[in-house]
């Protein structure tokens, strides 16, 4: 086993890590271990991805639903929903070149994470009914929505799960943990169609990409069983951001050689300056907020 074949089997127990904790991000961590890690051109790491991402995703629900955490009926519906149109993107997807499909990637990443970061205005769609079960999304919300993403998602060569949570827990006010289970489903259903689409006109290391389904499917029954304990606000910003990050590193990537630094250094200075904005003109900034508390917390140490 060489140096290489270990790192992205190492890599690869973040990828079920992802799922199992958030529900997606798993597509976000594949394609680039098997574009810039395992040498996979990108079309290739693209429809790995999603068998990767599919089987991974079915593994983990099992774990979601034994804890209550899967809507059944939104899921399977939004799911079927979703294949027609992973399907068709598939299709279409293998005639597109690699380059365009990572910058789409990337760019559907940078926008999915703002609305995780930003979350929903209405504090009162939590996603539960007066009773505190969880609300159901209409049918033909969940089949718009399930043909809308399943189409983006398959033709990108996404599980879908950084764009399927958002679309639970912002657009159909599921509960976080609710949303990362019920995601689930939708991605392994969607996955699958999708990569149907791309075998049409790709072929596979499939002892690779069975090896990286092995590796992450260990990290989803590990992301499982933290997925309960981690406060819900924190677990969709902290998705948000592990999204931005990686669509930024995306995009860097996708840069000509010359204006990859460049670009880099730019991303770093418009993080520093949001920072500063933040903590200067934002009364409800959260660095704010954590030097304050640090503040209180100092306040009541024993001399």
């Amino acid at each position: 086993m060489t140096p290489a074949l270990v790192l992205v089997l190492a890599l690869s127990i973040l990828i079920g890590l992802s799922l199992g904790v958030l529900g997606g991000g798993g597509s976000i961590l594949t394609v680039p271990i098997l574009v810039y890690v395992a040498g996979f051109d990108a079309k290739e790491a693209i429809a790995a991805s999603l068998f990767v991402v599919g089987v991974t995703s079915a593994v983990s629900v099992i774990s979601h639903a034994r804890s209550g955490r899967v809507m059944w009926r939104t899921g399977l519906i939004f799911g079927a929903a979703g294949m027609l149109g992973a399907f068709a993107g598939g299709l279409l997807g293998g005639f597109i070149p690699g380059e365009i499909l990572l910058v789409a990637f990337a760019l559907m990443m940078v926008a999915t994470s703002a609305a995780m970061i930003r979350g929903r205005k209405n504090k009162q769609a939590a996603g539960t009914d007066s009773d505190g079960a969880p609300r159901r999304m209409p049918l033909g919300k969940i089949l718009v929505e399930g043909l809308i993403v399943g189409l983006v998602t398959g033709l990108v060569g996404a599980g879908g799960g950084f764009l399927v949570v958002p679309a639970l827990a912002l657009l159909g006010g599921l509960p976080m943990s609710i949303a990362v289970g019920t995601s689930l489903v939708v991605i392994s259903m969607k996955s699958f169609a999708g990569l149907a689409g791309y075998l049409t006109t790709v072929q596979l290391d499939w002892s690779l990409v069975l090896a990286v389904t092995a590796a992450a499917i260990v990290g989803s029954l590990i992301g499982a069983k933290l997925t309960g304990r981690i406060p819900e606000t924190a677990l969709r910003k902290g998705f948000g951001w592990f999204v931005l990050v990686m669509g930024a590193f995306v995009l860097i990537q996708q840069a000509p050689a010359d204006l990859q630094l460049i670009l880099a250094g730019g991303v770093a200075a418009l993080a520093l300056a949001a920072a500063a904005v933040c903590w200067l003109f934002i009364p409800s900034c959260p660095l704010r907020k954590t030097n304050r508390h640090r503040g209180d917390a100092s306040r009541h140490l024993p001399a």
